[in-house]
């Protein structure tokens, strides 16, 4: 049986532990199995660029963060859109799927790197997908492998960032990766001990932001940590195109909310700002024992859907187990915390402001 394997978009922690247990689920199980590591993600089955790969390859690598075979994002828009020969990427990876005698392809990535992967399912090709992501947003799994290292990291960033604050009587305003949805910074938040997390979401008031800054400072209270996600906006600002959004602030002369509300809180209360943006040691991070362990459950189970020849299918967690869903189901739709997530549930009731 010949299979390929690739990681696709951002980095994430566990994408070479799901690839070892895979491959190690492969070789144990599987007639015969011949593993192609495709380079750089779906540029490497664009171009036909692989290495082989076995049971012995991820040795050493469970506890590392990153992805051995690297990652190169090619946006799912222009997939199908044809080159100057007329032939599209879309048709080189079919091309190569079937040049190459692949009876399967396994795909580690995020939103982008399943529409690719329903895309390549829908013109025949047997495709397995893996779903990673430190924003913990693709539809149909409670958690993506990642999210729960990148959490832990940014929860201790945001613990951390109390000490300073208190000394000096600061508002520290901690910037979080997640761009359409603020999972991370939920849980950052919660575990953390954050006094605020503005969620994209939930668009803040930026006055009654200001309003409860104050009144923290009027009843005594030092210092103030606030999460803010990167995609967070006023709800001013929910109303308007993204573009014309990003523009609007370029000519303000910031780029994510976090700098806007540290100059709102200053201006408004008197206290003083800073911003903290912890980028991408959410991302790079070694996977914890938590992560570890799913990953080796999801790797595992993607070898038994290849075992049971069940293709056009995702992996993912449901109610506690790992289970399946259909690719073409899920590619394009995003998981968004709801009002009535327990999670956010429990943040409001035991004090967490939101920017109401």
């Amino acid at each position: 049986m010949k299979i390929g394997l690739l990681t696709s978009g951002g980095d994430c922690p566990g994408l070479n532990a799901v690839m070892r247990a895979f491959t190690k689920f492969a070789c144990l199980n599987l007639p015969r199995p011949e593993i192609l590591g495709f380079k750089d993600g779906y540029t490497g089955l664009i171009e036909g660029n692989f290495l082989p790969v076995d049971d012995q390859f991820f040795d050493g690598l469970f506890y590392t963060g990153g992805t051995i075979l690297g990652s190169i994002r090619q946006p799912f828009k222009n997939m199908a859109d044809p080159a100057e020969d007329g032939v599209s990427k879309l048709d080189r990876m079919v091309e190569n799927y079937r040049r190459l005698g692949l009876d399967c392809l396994v795909t580690l990535g995020g939103a982008g790197t399943h529409k690719t992967a329903a895309m390549l399912s829908a013109e025949g090709c047997n495709v397995i997908g893996l779903p990673k992501t430190i924003d913990n947003d693709i539809w149909g799994t409670e958690f993506t492998f990642g999210f729960d290292t990148a959490a832990e990291v940014a929860a201790k960033c945001v613990r951390e960032m109390h000490a300073t604050a208190y000394s000096h009587g600061r508002t520290i305003l901690v910037e979080v990766m997640g761009n359409k949805t603020g999972w991370l910074s939920l849980y950052a938040a919660v575990a953390g001990g954050a006094h605020a997390c503005i969620l994209p979401e939930f668009p803040y008031d930026e006055n009654a932001l200001a309003e409860y800054i104050a009144r923290r400072r009027e009843n005594g209270a030092r210092y103030d940590v606030i999460v803010v996600a990167e995609g967070a906006m006023t709800k001013e600002e929910s109303g308007w195109k993204r573009k014309e959004m990003l523009l609007r602030r370029k000519e303000l002369g910031y780029s994510t909310a976090t700098s806007r509300i540290a100059r709102t809180i200053e201006n408004r209360t008197g206290a003083e700002a800073r911003v903290q943006v912890i980028g991408y040691l959410q991302r790079g991070a070694e996977p914890n024992a938590h992560d570890r362990a799913l990953c080796t459950m999801m790797g595992a189970y993607a070898g038994e859907l290849v075992k049971e020849g069940r293709f056009g299918v995702t992996v993912a967690v449901e109610g506690g187990r790992i289970t399946y869903n259909s690719l073409a189901d899920i590619a394009g739709r995003t998981k968004f915390i709801t009002p009535e997530n327990p999670m956010y549930l429990a943040a409001k009731s035991t004090g967490i402001y939101f920017g109401e």
